[in-house]
C-alpha cells in the first residue's frame, strides 16, 4: 500500500479508446498512472479497413502511446500483455519478450477491448480473418490486392472467377463499410489497371444472418444502406448464415434453408466480438457473471461487483451500448472522473449513463448513413459529417493532416497510395502459383 505521501496508483489496462481517453483524464489528478498497453500505439479502429483496402497506411491511424502522453507527467507507458490480475494482492502481472513486470494499483481500469468471435466455429478464422489489429489489416490487403494479381495470371476460368470473389461476412458497420469498399476498388480505383482481367466484374458479397443491415440504425436507414451497396454491384443475403468455411470458398444457408457453395479465394469475417480473456481472469476471482460473448456484468458504476476499485470499461463491460467507440470514451472518462472525486472526498454514488451522440457509418464515395438523435441523413450530408467526426476523434495533429490529404486523393481521384502488399503465396500445396496448362 501507498504511504500517505506517495501517490494514489492507477493501472490502466488497453491503449485503446477508453484507456486512452482515462489515462489523459487525470492529467491534473494528483495520481500516478501506468497505462499497460499490448501494443505501442493508439489505434483508431474505425478506419482499419481503409489500411486493408488501401485508403491509407497504418502509421496514419496508429499514434505512438508514449508520443501522444508525451506531456503527460503524471502517466507512465509499459508495453506488455497481461496474463494476470490478482484483485486480493492488486497487482497485475504483464510480459514483454522473457520480461515479467508485477504491477500494484489503488484503482484499476481495464479497457483491454475485445477481439474477433466465430461464434463457436474458431477453425473459420484459418480461411476467413477478422480486422482486429495492425497485422490483421495488413494481411487482408495482401490478400485483396493479390487477389486481383492472381487472377490476372490465371488461365482456368472457375478459378480465375473464384480470384475475384469476395466474400464479407457480418452487415454491421465493419461489414458494411468494408464490402462498400472492396466494391469501390474493383469498380473504380482498378480501372484500366489490368488487361486479362476487367476488375469491375469482381464479386463482391455481403452475408448477414439479421434480417437487416445495421439493425441499430432504424429500418429505413438500414433499407437505405442496402440499396446503395446493391447499386455498387455489392451482392447482399439477409437471414443467410454461413456454414462452412474452407480455402476455396463459402458455404451459406439462406433464409429459405437452401444451401448453396461461393467459390471466393478471399472470406473477410466482420460478424462478431467476443471480449478480452481478462474478463475471465476477474469472474473466477470476484464470482461476476460473463455474457455469451465474454462481457462482464458490472455495477451501475462500471465497477466490478465486491471490487468498487476496479472498473471495467468499453467492450469488456456489459452494457446494452457496448461495441461503440463513445460508450467506451464515456466509459473511461467517468472511471476517470469516480477515482479523481474519491481522492477529493466528494460523493461517488453516480451511476454510468451513455449520451448518445449518435452513429455513423460510410457506404461509399459521399454516401454514408448517420443516425443523431432523432436525425436521421443519408447521403452526401451524413458522408461530410462522417468525415469531420472522424477526423476530430483522430490523435495527432499529423495524422489529421496526412488522412485528409489521403481522402482526397481517394475520393476526388482513383488513387490508393498504399497498395504495395507482399506477392500472394499459393493458397493450397498443390496448387499452381501461375496460368494452369
Amino acid at each position: 500500500m501507498p504511504t500517505p505521501l506517495s501517490p494514489h496508483r492507477v493501472v490502466v489496462i488497453g491503449s485503446g479508446f477508453g484507456g486512452l481517453f482515462a489515462t489523459k483524464h487525470l492529467r491534473r489528478a494528483p495520481v500516478e498512472i501506468t497505462l499497460i498497453s499490448k501494443t505501442p500505439y493508439h489505434l483508431f479502429q474505425p478506419l482499419l479497413y481503409q489500411v486493408t483496402t488501401g485508403i491509407l497506411s497504418e502509421g496514419e491511424i496508429a499514434a505512438p502511446i508514449r508520443d501522444v502522453l508525451r506531456d503527460q507527467s503524471n502517466a507512465r507507458v509499459i508495453q506488455g500483455e497481461v496474463s494476470d490480475i490478482n484483485l486480493d494482492a492488486r497487482t497485475v502481472t504483464s510480459t514483454l519478450g522473457d520480461v515479467v513486470t508485477q504491477t500494484p494499483y489503488d484503482s484499476l481500469i481495464l479497457a483491454a477491448g475485445a477481439g474477433q468471435s466465430y461464434f463457436g466455429n474458431d477453425q473459420f478464422a484459418e480461411y476467413a480473418p477478422g480486422m482486429k489489429s495492425i497485422d490483421d489489416a495488413l494481411a487482408l490487403r495482401a490478400q485483396i490486392f493479390g487477389a486481383f494479381e492472381m487472377a490476372e495470371v490465371e488461365t482456368d476460368p472457375d478459378q480465375r472467377s473464384a480470384w475475384l470473389t469476395f466474400v464479407v461476412v457480418g452487415g454491421g458497420p465493419t461489414g458494411v463499410e468494408m464490402a462498400g469498399q472492396l466494391a469501390e476498388l474493383s469498380r473504380r480505383s482498378m480501372k484500366n489497371n489490368f488487361r486479362s482481367i476487367d476488375p469491375a466484374q469482381a464479386r463482391v458479397i455481403l452475408v448477414e444472418a439479421a434480417p437487416a443491415l445495421l439493425q441499430v440504425y432504424g429500418s429505413t436507414l438500414s433499407q437505405r444502406a442496402k440499396r446503395a451497396l446493391e447499386r455498387h454491384g455489392v451482392e447482399v443475403h439477409l437471414g443467410a448464415r454461413v456454414t462452412d468455411i474452407d480455402t476455396d470458398g463459402v458455404e451459406v444457408t439462406l433464409s429459405d434453408n437452401d444451401t448453396i457453395r461461393v467459390a471466393a479465394k478471399t472470406k473477410v469475417w466482420a460478424a462478431g466480438v467476443s471480449a478480452s480473456p481478462l474478463g475471465n481472469t476477474l469472474a473466477r476471482q470476484s464470482g461476476a457473471e460473463l455474457t455469451h460473448n465474454g462481457q462482464l456484468e458490472v455495477e451501475p458504476n462500471l465497477t466490478l461487483p465486491g471490487y468498487p476499485e476496479v472498473f471495467v470499461v468499453g467492450d469488456m463491460a456489459a452494457t446494452d451500448t457496448a461495441g461503440v467507440a463513445q460508450v467506451a470514451i464515456q466509459g473511461g472518462e467517468f472511471a476517470a472522473r469516480l477515482i479523481a472525486r474519491r481522492l477529493d472526498g466528494k460523493p461517488t454514488d453516480d451511476e454510468f449513463r451513455y449520451h448518445d451522440k449518435g452513429i455513423i457509418a460510410t457506404i461509399s464515395r459521399f454516401n454514408a448513413i448517420a443516425r443523431v438523435g432523432p436525425l436521421k441523413l443519408s447521403g452526401f450530408m451524413a458522408w461530410a459529417l462522417w468525415l469531420g467526426v472522424h477526423l476530430f476523434y483522430l490523435v495527432g495533429f499529423k495524422n489529421r493532416v496526412s488522412v485528409l490529404m489521403h481522402w482526397t486523393i481517394t475520393f476526388l481521384g482513383r488513387a490508393r497510395s498504399e497498395r504495395t502488399a507482399p506477392a500472394p503465396k499459393p493458397i493450397r500445396n498443390d496448387a499452381p502459383t501461375g496460368g494452369r496448362p
